[in-house]
């Protein structure tokens, strides 16, 4: 059974039905009767009704064309920053029902290196973002002492390209190295690794089932990612994130203007 949960897509969705019966009540019955002798509930039924198209608006283009996303921590740093706003297409990996979010045409599939926005499976509350390491199918291999990824026996490329001094937010700078990596076709993307810093993950070897990724953050040392809650699973995808349309963060304000509508590799 889908579990459906109550968030501001099902909000839009309750207020789009709801209002359609009042805009629908309005255009059959309301306009026969002399609005004067209307009662206060069908004075308010008619108002209503003007509400639908807002609503029903909205609750299209958030569901099948874009949502916006606020980054709440460090685990894609140095890619996305906490203060992000992304814009986020839902369509990429098809068109979902609103609430169900189940599948009604399909458009195309993760491909990897891409930067998704997805239900967190421990609570479909919660939507969380990563990005794509592992498609269905795939054997993948991290290796926690030299901080590498083996994908079907083949190492990913990795090359260091000094300390890294950017925002850092809540986590010690010291030891924290900028990276760059190259995954699949896709171009390279940056990604950062905490020299000497050593945690839960320990070795991880695992193949990707039908219908599921693997993914992780750009953060590695500092993120919560597959290598802690397991795989992903497609139904669960929300979008492929495209680029930052605003960063709000008071401390760095100015310097955060600068990231506004960088494309997100």
């Amino acid at each position: 059974m889908n579990e459906i949960h109550f968030d501001f897509e099902a909000f839009l969705a309750l207020a789009s039905v709801l209002t359609f019966f009042g805009w629908l009540y309005v255009k059959i019955k309301l306009k026969k009767k002399d609005t004067e002798q209307t009662s206060l509930f069908l004075n308010i039924v008619g108002f209503g009704h003007s509400f639908f198209p807002v609503f029903f608006f909205v609750l299209v283009v958030r569901t099948f064309v874009f949502e916006p996303f606020r980054i709440p921590s460090s685990s894609m740093m140095p890619t996305l920053l906490t203060g992000d706003f992304i814009y986020v297409n839902k369509f990429a990996y098809g068109l979902k029902m609103p609430v169900t979010h189940d599948t009604l045409v399909e458009i195309g599939h993760p491909e990897r290196g891409d930067v998704v926005v997805f239900r967190f499976p421990k609570d479909q509350k919660q939507d969380y973002i990563k990005r794509v390491i592992g498609l269905p199918g795939d054997e993948v291999f991290y290796d926690q002492r030299s901080k590498s990824i083996y994908i079907n026996g083949e190492l990913v490329s990795q090359e260091a390209q000094g300390p890294y001094t950017g925002f850092h937010d809540d986590i010690d700078p010291q030891g924290l190295n900028l990276m760059t990596e190259q995954l699949g076709d896709k171009e390279a993307h940056m990604m950062l690794i905490h020299n000497g810093y050593y945690n839960q993950f320990a070795h991880l070897k695992l193949k990707v089932p039908e219908g599921h990724y693997f993914v992780m953050g750009d953060n590695r040392d500092h993120s919560s990612d597959s290598r802690v809650w397991g795989l992903v699973p497609e139904r669960n995808l929300v979008g492929e994130a495209k680029f930052i349309w605003m960063h709000w963060r008071i401390p760095h304000f100015f310097e955060g203007l600068k990231r506004i509508g960088t494309k997100i590799i």
